[in-house]
């Protein structure tokens, strides 16, 4: 899965040609999503990114015998929990520059849309999890209720083609399990999206 001499050539060829065409790690550098030591954010982005295709989470990728090549778990759990990265704006910018070329390849006349989704985003095995909250499924035909939070996703769609624009985790302020940490820093944009979480779909739509 990684390249030992070379932390450039983790992903595969199809994959490698993908991320050079929409241009990600430059997307990742607007963002503010850098380090000034240790592994680059490149380097472990593309890492977690594989562990999709390779079917893993990154505890089982951990246990296999490939451990000994792999970071130190605190090192990508500090990458992915750093409140400081502007991950709404990373994906703002890879999803425009995609749009961009979507849109050369279909008919100019075809209508274009943007489409909310409001889904479930389950989480009943946790019980630490900053925000999490008791939620009630819409989509069951039951009334059901779990643990977790709601995912609603802005996307941009063509009629053929859905891209993700915007998300946010939504957490709720009358059935909280656990409330914001104490050590987020109240000027990052993760303390921000922290505050997002307790508003009501409708609120942050416009915005």
């Amino acid at each position: 899965m990684i390249a030992n001499n070379d932390q450039n050539k983790q992903l595969p060829n199809e994959l490698t040609s993908t991320f050079k065409e929409l241009k990600v790690l430059k997307h990742l550098r607007k963002a503010g999503i850098t380090k000034s030591f240790g592994f680059s954010c490149a380097y472990l982005f593309k890492l977690i990114f594989c562990l999709i295709f390779e079917n893993k989470n990154w505890f089982r990728t951990l246990d296999s015998k490939k451990s000994t090549d792999f970071p130190a778990k605190d090192t990508v759990y500090r990458f992915l929990n750093q409140s400081t990265f502007a991950w709404r704006r990373f994906l703002l910018n890879l999803s425009a520059y995609t749009i961009g070329k979507v849109t050369k390849l279909t008919n100019h006349n075809r209508p274009k849309v943007l489409i909310f989704d409001d889904s479930s985003y389950d989480r009943n095995r946790s019980k630490s999890v900053e925000l999490l909250a008791r939620c009630h499924d819409h989509s069951s035909q039951k009334v059901r209720f779990f643990k977790g939070f709601r995912m609603l996703t802005l996307g941009w769609s063509d009629g053929a083609t859905f891209i993700p624009v915007d998300f946010s985790l939504l957490s709720s302020k009358k059935s909280q399990i656990n409330g914001i940490s104490d050590k987020i820093d109240k000027r990052s944009s993760g303390y921000k999206r922290r505050l997002e979480a307790l508003q009501a779909a409708p609120e942050q739509m416009p915005d």
